[in-house]
């Protein structure tokens, strides 16, 4: 059976007070390319939801589009593998605009990581 992938409106952020409550309760892990904002725990929700931010030094409005595109689509393939319950800001840095879509991602799943937003893996084994 085939998982679908999907990315519904109800699973982004799309108001300003979501947004400034995840700034002032959750946590910030920075990359070269982004910067990921993460709140816990939020009882409202049952299932991950996301929020992007590009200004517009990220570039003009091709490159802001571009790289909103890019983060949807790694959210949306990472969202099966993420712990539900949480709220997640993607914020663009400059260099986004000029990075590959596989830089994106690999940052994405360094800071998913550090961040302890996803799932244990059911194919790893763990020897005790």
């Amino acid at each position: 059976m085939t998982v679908r992938l999907r990315f519904p409106k109800s699973a982004r952020l799309t108001r300003a007070p979501e947004f400034s409550k995840l700034k002032s309760e959750g946590t910030s892990f920075h990359g070269k390319y982004m910067v990921l904002s993460v709140l816990k725990n939020v009882p409202e929700t049952g299932a991950a939801r996301m929020g992007i931010i590009t200004s517009r030094r990220v570039g003009g409005a091709v490159a802001r589009s571009r790289v909103r595109r890019c983060f949807r689509e790694i959210f949306r393939q990472s969202r099966p593998s993420l712990s539900g319950g949480i709220w997640l800001v993607l914020v663009a840095r400059q260099h986004a605009a000029r990075a590959a879509f596989g830089q994106l991602e690999a940052e994405w799943r360094q800071l998913a990581r550090r961040s302890g937003i996803l799932l244990p893996d059911p194919t790893s084994t763990c020897s005790s």
